[in-house]
């Protein structure tokens, strides 16, 4: 999976390394990762699927 997430601390757009699928409270679905770079915690919302 080479999801693509926006980085915080670099303020860019970064592949996010380690990305698993979960599934959040709410039950949608969201990659978790992290940044390949400088390694802060990645997260990207999915859509409705």
């Amino acid at each position: 999976m080479a999801e693509k997430g926006y980085c915080v601390k670099c303020k860019t757009m970064r592949e996010i390394k380690d990305a698993k699928e979960v599934t959040m409270k709410n039950k949608r679905k969201a990659v978790k990762g992290k940044c390949p770079t400088c390694g802060t915690g990645m997260y990207k919302i999915l859509g409705n699927k």
